[in-house]
């Protein structure tokens, strides 16, 4: 139960990971439209900066799943008795 219950908050901060970035550097982009009066334009680099970083995190997350599951594999396997292993 607990193991499912973990593999949804994954997924939550995958999702949140992909989601924040784009939207503060949209809300940035608001920010700059509205008090320096900067063109419209800047919305477009922006988005293009905030799935950048959506990129980046997920695949940071990613790199962190794949490590926590190559452990949990090396615990599993450190308790096995191999034929060739006598120590």
């Amino acid at each position: 139960m607990s193991e499912i219950l973990s593999q949804f908050a994954m997924v939550g901060q995958l999702g949140l990971s992909l989601l924040m970035p784009l939207l503060m550097c949209l809300f940035v982009c608001y920010l700059l439209c509205t008090r320096l009066s900067v063109g419209a334009w800047v919305y477009i680099p922006g988005f293009i900066l905030g799935l950048g970083g959506s990129m980046t995190t997920a695949y940071k997350v990613y790199l962190a799943v794949i490590h926590r599951e190559e452990k949990k594999k090396k615990e599993k396997n450190s308790t096995e008795v191999f034929f060739n292993k006598h120590f």
